[in-house]
């Protein structure tokens, strides 16, 4: 029984994996040969990060397919120069040799990630392939003489059907407006009539009429609600004509621009109030009264989001909600301003005046480029995304392209409606000009208006009710506030040096002496792991503690010195003041 026992106690729980019996179709050599490659490799081994860092993407060694023939074409395609600098980011870091290794890894995978990421936008900068294009005429054939329905005939189906015309002779005229991803339209008619049309598919969303004049509509941060500037306030629907909100703060608006990225509604009033609306809490930012009569010229600044205002006076203010005065004023025409239009990168301006001039200026140097005599003046102005000018002149309506490049001496292409055009705005992301006139509303085809790639992130025209709900969601998140608005909104990336002079003074002053004056200690490097970040960090508050000591010290005594002195004073003060005078007696 106890040598029963004990062989059982000296058999362990696991035991080893015993080799299977030897099978007749396995080959003895075979099993000696992986045996041997088992024990040759222990030599050293490279983890799987290192395999992988170290794998050429342009490796010459020919892939072999089962037919047995070889890839011509080995490795993955090769990139353009051209396009690999359109994408480049930043060149690569200079490595030292006292740099821990630690360091040069981390360095040397970001610049691999940064390469990778560069290659993959050269790539995928191919799936763009759309070009905007522009309308060519045959030979001594002037593009302006081409009409509307010869373009119509000479496009696709799909394009054709998006010129068209909308006859509204009852409640003209009309303003017009496209949101801001270029599905929905729309309209508001003088005498009170307000539509939204999903324009391409000619479905109509909505159909009031609020029984009162209306002059100007304007979408909101999206295709939800929008906002009419009625006769007496401002009024806010949704996109089943629905009243959600009436604004009485806002009352006599003539001109609204909505600013996508801030949430905020400005505004322009009849009484030369010019006020700020934040859509998101529904509080009115701020109102300033510019003293310059009444305000029926405006347009934004895509770039920086100041609101550009034309006046009777010929000059052009530009204004901030964060300051009661204007920015910069500009005295653009001797007349009156008709109509202002600023380009997407905010760049370049376009004013039309009663004096019959259509003048570009540069808003970087606030000088003008070029000036243009228009016989009968421009009423209406607007930009398109590639750089097209529209401008209105009666019931005739011009289109120009490279107005600020070089001297343009005749119109790309001209239209005439049925009545006098109140409003024009080019569709984004089409080659579609938008044209509300006293008889009702035109859609004009204007090649290589459009910018043809969007982005799918941002204003997706085909996007659906899902993806705008968490668009709307991001877009509130990343909501800049009205303070940040500035003439130059690069000023938010710098360093205010003479606050932070100021803030070095102070602190000078509160120490007794300059911090910064000695240069920072530099801790050597050492090996054996003495050299991790907190030893790192331990080393040098040491040093910078025993630097500053001496300093402190001294600071103290001189401010014990001070305080030794001042009570002397004050005591010899205290003797002087308790000594009785002989004029002590005529006191009462």
């Amino acid at each position: 029984m106890a040598s029963a026992v004990d062989q059982a106690a000296n058999v362990a729980h696991v035991e080893k994996k015993k080799t299977p019996a030897a099978r007749y179709w396995k080959d003895p050599q075979d099993e000696a040969r992986k045996d041997g490659n088992k024990l040759g490799k222990t030599g050293v081994q490279q983890t799987q990060k290192a395999k992988k860092r170290r794998l050429d993407e342009n490796s010459e060694d020919e892939e072999q397919f089962l037919s047995g023939k070889t890839d011509p074409f080995p490795g993955p395609a090769p990139i353009p120069e051209d396009r690999l600098r359109k994408f480049k980011r930043k060149d690569k870091t200079k490595k030292s040799r006292g740099q821990h290794y630690k360091l040069k890894d981390m360095i040397t995978r970001s610049e691999e990630t940064s390469e990778m990421a560069q290659k993959q936008a050269a790539r995928l900068d191919l799936v763009l392939p759309e070009d905007a294009g522009f309308l060519e005429g045959d030979e001594d054939e002037d593009t302006c003489t081409i009409s509307q329905e010869d373009i119509a005939d000479s496009v696709d189906i799909t394009s054709a059907t998006k010129h068209f015309s909308l006859r509204l002779s009852q409640f003209g005229p009309y303003r017009v407006d496209y949101s801001h991803t270029g599905r929905q339209l729309l309209l508001g008619g003088r005498r009170g009539h307000v539509a939204c049309i999903d324009w391409q598919t000619k479905h109509l969303m909505c159909e009031i009429n609020v029984m009162e004049s209306v002059n100007d509509v304007k979408w909101l941060h999206s295709e939800a609600m929008y906002a009419v500037a009625q006769k007496k306030w401002l009024y806010i629907y949704d996109s089943n004509g629905i009243e959600l909100h009436c604004i009485r703060k806002f009352n006599d608006v003539l001109r609204m621009q909505f600013l996508p990225f801030h949430f905020l509604l400005a505004t322009a009033s009849a009484t030369s109030f010019l006020q700020y609306l934040d859509v998101s809490v529904g509080k009115e930012v701020s109102a300033t009264c510019t003293k310059t009569g009444r305000l029926d010229v405006m347009c934004q600044n895509p770039h920086n989001a100041i609101v550009h205002l034309g006046h009777s006076n010929g000059t052009v203010t530009l204004w901030s909600p964060n300051q009661k005065e204007a920015l910069a004023k500009m005295l653009c025409h001797q007349g009156a301003v008709r109509s202002v239009a600023v380009d997407k990168t905010g760049t370049y301006m376009v004013t039309s005046g009663m004096d019959k001039k259509l003048k570009v200026y540069d808003i970087r140097a606030y000088k003008p480029l070029k000036s243009y005599f228009l016989p009968a003046g421009a009423s209406c102005l607007s930009l398109s995304q590639r750089g097209l000018l529209s401008a209105a002149t009666g019931d005739v309506v011009q289109v120009y392209r490279d107005v600020w490049s070089t001297p343009v001496t005749k119109p790309y292409m001209a239209h005439r409606v049925q009545k006098a055009v109140w409003g024009m705005h080019f569709c984004p992301f089409e080659d579609v000009l938008g044209v509300g006139h006293g008889d009702g509303f035109t859609s004009l085809l204007v090649p290589g208006a459009g910018e043809p790639n969007f982005d799918g992130l941002g204003a997706n025209p085909y996007r659906s009710a899902k993806q705008r709900q968490e668009w709307e969601v991001k877009a509130l998140l990343e909501k800049i506030q009205p303070e940040l608005i500035s003439l130059d909104p690069t000023e938010l990336g710098r360093v205010d040096h003479a606050t932070f002079e100021m803030k070095h003074k102070d602190r000078v002053q509160a120490l007794g002496f300059d911090p910064l004056a000695k240069e920072k200690f530099v801790p050597r490097y050492k090996k054996k792991g003495r050299s991790s970040a907190g030893s790192h960090e331990k080393r040098k508050r040491k040093v910078a503690h025993e630097d500053l000591r001496e300093d402190i010290q001294k600071t103290a005594e001189d401010k014990v010195k001070i305080e030794r002195e001042r009570k002397q004073k004050e005591k010899k003060e205290a003797v002087l003041l308790g000594q009785r005078s002989a004029l002590d007696r005529f006191k009462k």
